[in-house]
């Protein structure tokens, strides 16, 4: 018996693919929703417990001192929340406070962002003699408690004349150790040298290169830094406390002298409070978009 040679396989017969993935199990897929459920449960748990002193605090300062002692504690506004804030703008010029801190944090978050995106540019992708060094110098600075500055500081600001202005809040503030190490850090792994290359290449300038390559990269970065250093200089109380005067003060200076009576005013010191949180809301609400949407239009490739 003689064995038959195997017929070839047809033309119109279709070529053998690749092996199909398994199907998904309904165990797994089971899995995967529980998963993200739990995801979810513990994201919405988070940004509950986060919420609940702000709208607390907006609870209480819309009642008054008696509703504090009630038990169970009131967890549904009051009618009386524009009355205790009516009260906060005659006890305290919190109307000129809430104008100084605008103008302040504003003015420092917007400084550190510029100074800190131009130094991390330098740090990160400019070549140039002792970088490392300078770079070292500037990160070893964040390791001095700013407490140890405070009385050099107020002498110089004494010797400027600027004591009980704001110009001792905004100058000496203007760029940050934080800042310039934060772009170094960002910018050293975003930025594509090839990309300052191809620039170079067509003509422009170092000052061009940062303006028109440096800057939209680093934008999701420098949203997050400028929305930390708005916080920070927002909340900052001691050195306020130690430069201006009563007559000329900050959010958080005129939040203490609330809470400075014989007989502590919790419900006014929780409504100046609640309006002395509503722009950092807004701040984070407006960078919020701002780090979103660069980090969206990052992940597009093309």
């Amino acid at each position: 018996m003689t064995a038959q040679p195997m017929s070839p396989a047809s033309p119109t017969s279709p070529a053998p693919g690749p092996p199909k993935a398994p199907a998904a199990t309904g165990t797994g897929r089971r899995r995967f929703d529980g998963a993200r459920r739990l995801t979810y449960l513990t994201l919405l748990a988070v940004a509950f417990f986060s919420a609940l002193p702000l709208y607390y605090s907006v609870v209480v300062a819309s009642r008054d001192n008696a509703a504090l002692a009630d038990v169970p504690p009131p967890l549904v506004p009051g009618g009386n929340f524009f009355a205790n804030v009516a009260r906060v703008f005659d006890t305290v010029p919190f109307a000129l406070a809430l104008a100084n801190s605008v103008i302040v944090a504003g003015s420092i978050a917007l400084a550190v962002m510029f100074f800190s995106t131009l130094a991390g540019f330098a740090f990160a992708k400019l070549r140039f003699r002792g970088r490392n060094a300078l770079l070292l110098l500037t990160v070893a600075t964040m390791m001095v408690p700013t407490q140890l500055g405070i009385i050099p500081l107020y002498m110089l600001m004494v010797k400027l004349e600027w004591t009980g202005t704001l110009y001792a809040l905004i100058v000496p503030a203007l760029v940050n150790a934080f800042g310039v190490f934060f772009m170094t850090q960002y910018l050293s792994r975003a930025l594509p040298t090839e990309l300052l290359e191809a620039g170079r290449v067509d003509g422009c300038t170092t000052w061009g290169l940062f303006w028109h390559v440096v800057l939209p990269v680093a934008r999701p970065a420098a949203a997050v830094l400028g929305m930390l250093t708005f916080m920070s200089a927002w909340n900052d109380y001691f050195w306020p406390l130690v430069v201006l005067t009563p007559e000329n003060p900050t959010v958080q200076v005129a939040l203490s002298t609330l809470a400075a009576g014989y007989v502590n005013d919790y419900v006014l010191g929780l409504a100046g409070t609640a309006l002395g949180t509503l722009p950092l809301v807004i701040v984070f609400g407006l960078l919020g978009k701002q780090i979103i949407g660069g980090i969206m239009q990052g992940a597009v490739k093309g």
